[in-house]
């Protein structure tokens, strides 16, 4: 049996930490700015920003604190380390947008029917502000490598086109009399960010229930083994991701004829290499011979 502990795609994860902390403070900072300026303006959309963005902060000092968590090595409790610790900070992050869209939703469209005036000036000023604050956090993760940093770098994305739709708004407010403006871009950008959470949520979900990687095809991985000299059969095959970037393998290879020890070294070698191409970083590899009775039930 082998273990294949390979480090071809490993990256700074204190940068990661570094990114998540600086956007913290950027978006905290200006959701505090939001809330004064939301209630000066009588802006739902705006107020309802700032509701998100506050989520947001939570989100962003909770994939903070995971991101530097899932950077521990592995111990008695946990043999593989902390690196799906990230994930529950995603998961956190998504129920965070959920409640906020709802919440948005339940203030917006009220003001479809009834819609109320709105310091317009005031709107187009914040909302360049807002491109600006978040613009400059997205930009911070926008080369994320975990699943945590790439949602919460979503997030505030989502963050930059609601601000430009704002932005836009707020501009027709000002030469034109339509309030109900003000509802309408709410209501689309809690349906937008609804949208994402809930794609963010399968993806999750989909590690989390060790399904394989999107980005690995198990059927091509199984014929390219095959492919491999004195190789008769590939069974007992599974494959599953950690964390979303760090991916997992174990595997039976049926032997066509015994070979040596320094054989077998030169094949998992070759194995290795194969694997390491297909994005798989750790691999768990048991030979077996011919006629042999694999006594794993999976």
């Amino acid at each position: 049996m082998s273990h294949q502990h390979s480090h071809g795609h490993s990256h700074d994860h204190s940068k990661d930490v570094k990114n998540i902390k600086v956007a913290f403070f950027l978006n905290l900072s200006f959701t505090l700015v939001e809330l004064i300026g939301g209630f000066f303006t009588n802006s739902v959309a705006i107020l309802s920003d700032a509701i998100h963005d506050l989520g947001d902060s939570l989100s962003l000092g909770l994939a903070w604190y995971f991101q530097k968590l899932a950077k521990k090595g592995k111990n008695r409790d946990y043999s593989y380390g902390y690196k799906r610790f990230s994930l529950i900070g995603a998961v956190i992050n998504s129920i965070v947008l959920v409640v906020g869209s709802i919440f948005i939703l339940s203030e917006a469209i009220p003001r479809i029917v009834s819609p109320e005036a709105t310091h317009a000036e005031g709107m187009f000023l914040l909302a360049i502000f807002g491109v600006i604050v978040n613009g400059a956090a997205v930009l911070r993760l926008r080369k994320g490598h975990s699943i945590n940093e790439r949602v919460v770098s979503l997030h505030l994305l989502e963050d930059v086109l609601g601000w430009v739709a704002i932005l836009v708004g707020s501009a027709v407010m000002y030469f034109f009399d339509l309030p109900i403006i003000d509802p309408i871009l709410s209501i689309l950008i809690a349906c937008f960010v609804l949208f994402n959470v809930f794609r963010n949520i399968r993806q999750t979900l989909r590690i989390m229930l060790q399904g394989i990687p999107d980005d690995i095809d198990i059927e091509h991985l199984n014929e390219k083994l095959l492919q491999l000299d004195n190789i008769e059969d590939i069974h007992d095959l599974h494959i599953w991701s950690m964390d979303g970037e760090y991916n997992v393998l174990t595997l039976h290879v049926t032997l066509k004829k015994p070979i040596a020890m320094h054989e077998q070294a030169e094949l998992k070698a070759v194995i290795r290499n194969l694997l390491h191409e297909e994005h798989i970083q750790h691999a768990t590899i048991e030979f077996e011979s011919t006629g042999e009775t694999c006594q794993c039930q999976c």
